[in-house]
């Protein structure tokens, strides 16, 4: 992690805890400047000053859009249009960089997008393949949220990806994901060794990756070569909770979010609404046994990423059970934005430690 902010973060904490409770009391006074300084009850939050130019821009301009609205506030139909049109901005910008082959197909009766540069799969890749599990709270992000996390590291590895369009919750709930990845899985293996496939998403995806190693390992199946959980968590709440939890909503100019798990009168069904979270196959963080049959496993967080807190635990839980792990916590990024700032410093560098992790890690041998 890059040094020089937590001195401001521990003063931050200390701030932001009044502002929290006072948001609790009344609303918060949030005011922003063009350059994405947050003002919020009398903390001022500038945009690092570690970050490049170009990120710091899109970091500015995307406060200013505002959150998107959730499907408890404006239906189910309405969130979803709203995370299509956000995502697939983000893909086309990621396709005008790194253009790919997009290809629809159904494995096992899941639907599923092929990702596959346009520079070719590398020889030696030729035997891997990577699956990537879209964010998007297991409500959204279908098609083009996966597409879009899957462009860019297809591009740096010259590698094969597979964006599975799981199951969403309301229409679903949990396992469906769970059912969704291991049937792409099994249709994989059929081709690929065990060890040269990569399973990695962010948010909502990379609660699905920790959930997926463990349904894996209950069905008998072998692990694969290894994971990526970002902008997540294995412990409860997943991308909620912790200091992070506290401070996310400040450090993005966003009113506190409640936990998607607390059910709300009226709002739809959560995917894991319901579902006992002391289950390994719902929090795998809270089973070391099971953790300690965990692929080596890259965790990628930010700063301001409301899901930092949960990251950190579920790194120190894998370190404690054995597992070889890597840490990436990114400076001044939020959560997902490593694949939103399409093009930054920050991105490229984040999908290029993010490829070299798997090509350290998975087995290149043909079948």
């Amino acid at each position: 992690m890059r040094g020089g902010k937590w001195m401001g973060l521990a003063l931050l904490a200390g701030l932001a805890s009044g502002a929290v409770q006072a948001q609790e009391a009344k609303h918060a006074t949030l005011t922003l400047d063009a350059d994405g300084t947050i003002h919020a009850d009398g903390v001022r939050v500038p945009p690092s000053n570690l970050l490049s130019a170009d990120a710091r821009a899109q970091f500015a301009a995307r406060l200013q859009q505002g959150p998107p609205p959730s499907a408890a506030e404006t239906g189910v139909a309405s969130a979803r249009a709203a995370s299509d049109k956000g995502q697939k901005a983000t893909l086309d910008r990621w396709l005008a960089l790194a253009p790919s082959d997009i290809t629809a197909v159904v494995m096992n009766g899941v639907h599923t997008d092929v990702v596959v540069p346009k520079t070719g799969i590398a020889p030696e890749n030729a035997a891997r393949v990577l699956i990537n599990l879209h964010g998007g709270g297991f409500s959204a992000g279908a098609k083009f949220g996966g597409q879009a996390e899957s462009v860019p590291l297809a591009a740096r590895g010259r590698i094969k990806v597979v964006a599975v369009d799981y199951r969403l919750s309301p229409e679903y709930l949990f396992p469906a994901a769970s059912e969704d990845v291991e049937a792409v899985y099994r249709k994989l293996l059929e081709t690929y060794r065990s060890e040269n496939i990569g399973i990695y998403g962010c948010s909502a995806g990379g609660t699905l990756t920790a959930q997926a190693v463990a349904w894996l390992q209950k069905k008998g199946l072998p692990r694969p070569g290894a994971i990526g959980i970002f902008c997540s968590g294995a412990m409860p709440g997943f991308w909620f909770g912790g200091d992070s939890g506290a401070l996310g909503s400040l450090l993005n100019a966003i009113p506190p979010q409640a936990n998607p798990n607390d059910a709300k009168k009226g709002a739809p069904r959560f995917y894991l609404a319901g579902v006992d979270a002391n289950d390994p196959l719902v929090t795998p963080g809270l089973f070391p046994q099971v953790l300690a049959q965990f692929p080596p496993t890259l965790i990628v967080t930010g700063t301001r990423d409301i899901a930092m807190s949960n990251a950190l635990v579920t790194n120190v839980q894998l370190l404690q059970a054995g597992v070889d792990t890597q840490l990436l916590v990114l400076e001044g990024i939020g959560h997902g934005q490593f694949n939103a700032f399409a093009g930054s410093p920050e991105a490229r560098e984040t999908y290029d430690i993010i490829w070299r992790f798997f090509d350290k890690h998975l087995g290149a041998r043909k079948r």
